[in-house]
């Protein structure tokens, strides 16, 4: 694999990252899922991720990038692009620390994620059709305004944050065998995955996508950053590109993972129906690929102690009536 690792990201701080976040942050219940534990032959657990005050993971990287910067770049204010949660991670992680936010967006981001991002508090750009058109929107800022740019995921402190979840994995689940984490643009299996990796390279690490306009399983298979049509998905928040200029997530994903799947969007479906029906849950598509995967038999975990992230629940509840109607 090609690519460049110019940041590594240790375990000192991710411990950093916890305690800086630790005020601002839930720590997540990990549940025993008894019918996914029955159809996989395994121990499985979910990590509701989707409990977060923002109903998604990403307010533990936007939280500990933000809270990195000096006083000055604070007082400039932040700008990032983003899929969607990341942008309301951002905006709600902004506003609580009284911090100026915009948030760049393409037109495919559902409404719903737009709505919660002005409703966090922040001021909202919507550009071109995929999430490169909204990053050159973003560091266009950077460069005229001076905003501090807090990227969704190709970043130390984002990943650290991210980070934490392997911590708190590890502690409840020190018996822990694999980990099936949705894959996008890196950096929550990054977090993961190297603080896992760090306690015992044995641990399975998965990252899971969808087969519509997945960017990090693409580039993985060209050994390279590149770039995919970005399309409408069931799991909208694994859309986005990875960035061609990729400094940190590309190369250490390459490093860390043992597996990719990638998903049919019925496969998707199915495994939102299942977490609602079995669990109570209400999860974007996004949060329901490891139960997919599970629910599919793409993913071979007998015996095992498995964790799966159940990484957000922001989710168009019309969409989300029609997928579990079905």
């Amino acid at each position: 694999m090609t690519g460049r690792d110019e940041s590594p990201v240790g375990l000192r701080d991710v411990y950093r990252a916890r305690a800086r976040i630790a005020p601002f942050v839930r720590r997540t219940p990990l549940v025993r899922a008894d019918a996914l534990s029955k159809a996989a032959g395994a121990e499985v657990r979910l990590k509701l991720e989707c409990l977060q005050d923002i109903g998604a993971f990403k307010q533990r990287g936007a939280m500990n990038a933000i809270l990195s910067l000096d006083p000055e770049a604070r007082e400039r204010g932040v700008v990032t692009m983003s899929t969607g949660n990341h942008g309301r991670a951002v905006a709600w992680a902004a506003d609580r620390l009284g911090v100026r936010a915009v948030v760049c967006l393409s037109s495919l981001v559902p409404g719903r994620k737009v709505e919660a991002i002005r409703a966090a508090g922040g001021e909202v750009r919507v550009v071109g059709r995929g999430q490169d058109e909204a990053g050159e929107e973003a560091m266009r800022l950077v460069r005229e305004d001076g905003l501090a740019l807090i990227p969704p995921f190709d970043d130390p402190a984002v990943v650290a944050g991210q980070g934490t979840i392997g911590i708190e994995l590890l502690e409840d689940f020190p018996e822990i065998d694999a980990a099936l984490i949705p894959l996008s643009g890196g950096g929550l299996f990054v977090g993961i995955a190297g603080v896992l990796k760090a306690a015992d390279p044995s641990i399975r690490t998965v990252g899971i996508s969808m087969k519509r306009g997945a960017a990090m399983a693409a580039s993985l298979e060209a050994g390279r950053p590149v770039s995919v049509e970005e399309v409408e998905t069931l799991a909208d928040s694994l859309g986005g590109g990875i960035g061609l200029d990729n400094r940190h997530t590309f190369a250490r994903t390459a490093a860390l993972i043992d597996e990719v799947l990638l998903l049919e969007e019925e496969e998707i479906a199915a495994g939102m129906r299942h977490l609602h029906r079995e669990e109570g849950l209400v999860t974007e598509g996004a949060a329901a690929v490891g139960a997919a995967a599970l629910l599919a038999g793409k993913v071979r975990v007998e015996g095992r102690s498995v964790a799966t992230i159940v990484s957000g629940r922001n989710v168009d509840m019309d969409s989300f009536a029609a997928v579990i109607a079905d």
